[in-house]
């Protein structure tokens, strides 16, 4: 069995991380508490649910086929990254093994069953800003849709016992670095791919 990040690690990062994880541990029951009422646990199940791809699928597919040559482009650009984004939080979780908040405390209520077993960092969050990043920098325009829609995927994760804010504050800052630097490699408005 593999060995948690604080088990591999010595007396010094064991008490910081002690610390944070009582900081944690009251934030992720705050957030968590949210959950109990039946239309917020409904809800952010499903902001969730359309997290896991579909959102991101439908978009790159409207920004193909109505986008045009940058459209297509930044479907491209997306789909490519995004591919990166999986390929790196996988390697993560795998690595750090952090266990999810509702298996570690027995206060924090699962609200939704997790894809995988890992908690950092949280996938949900690096995609959700990967994308809107990306889709932000070819078409300004979708940011009163694609804007709120991230916030309510990072704070599903939390609420729905899903993840610590540590692990969505970090998938924030993977995405946003991935699409920064895909879009180094690739500026927005260079067509066509």
């Amino acid at each position: 069995m593999k060995k948690s990040l604080a088990s591999r690690s010595g007396p010094v990062f064991l008490r910081g991380l002690t610390w944070l994880d009582a900081l944690e541990h009251n934030l992720c029951t705050a957030f968590n508490r949210r959950a109990r009422c039946q239309a917020v646990r409904v809800g952010f199940r499903i902001v969730s649910r359309l997290g896991d791809g579909v959102i991101w699928y439908a978009l790159m597919l409207a920004l193909a086929v109505a986008g045009g040559a940058a459209g297509r482009t930044a479907a491209v650009q997306m789909a490519l990254t995004a591919g990166v984004g999986v390929l790196l939080y996988k390697a993560l979780k795998h690595r750090l093994v952090r266990e999810r908040p509702f298996i570690t405390h027995a206060d924090i209520a699962c609200a939704c069953p997790p894809l995988d077993r890992y908690s950092f960092p949280s996938g949900h969050t690096l995609q959700a800003v990967l994308f809107t990043t990306l889709a932000l920098a070819w078409f300004p325009s979708l940011a009163s849709l694609l804007l709120p829609f991230t916030v309510l995927v990072a704070l599903s994760r939390p609420i729905l016992g899903l993840h610590y804010p540590s692990d969505v504050a970090c998938g924030a800052l993977l995405g946003w670095g991935l699409a920064r630097g895909a879009l180094a490699l690739w500026p927005a408005g260079l067509l066509p791919l």
